[in-house]
């Protein structure tokens, strides 16, 4: 009949598609998942800046206040 080594590799091959295949469905769910976390979350603020960038220009109008603040006083920067 079949040979111990044959039923053994036969099973290690079933085993190993039915794990990829599992790990396969896990990352698909996990990058639905990322996708609707992406899908969800705020993109634009005024005049189509990101988030980031709407840091980054909040940063910037600071500084800029800073300066005005300083060039009110008299103060040298």
């Amino acid at each position: 009949m079949l040979e111990p080594t044959i039923v053994i590799a036969a099973a290690s091959l079933v085993g190993l598609c039915v794990t990829a295949f599992a790990l396969l469905k896990g990352w698909q769910g996990w990058l639905a998942l990322k996708q609707r976390e992406i899908d969800n979350t705020p993109r634009e603020i005024e005049g189509g800046v990101g988030v980031g960038g709407a840091r980054i220009e909040i940063a910037d109008l600071k500084e800029r206040i800073k300066k005005l603040e300083a060039i009110a006083s008299g103060v040298d920067l």
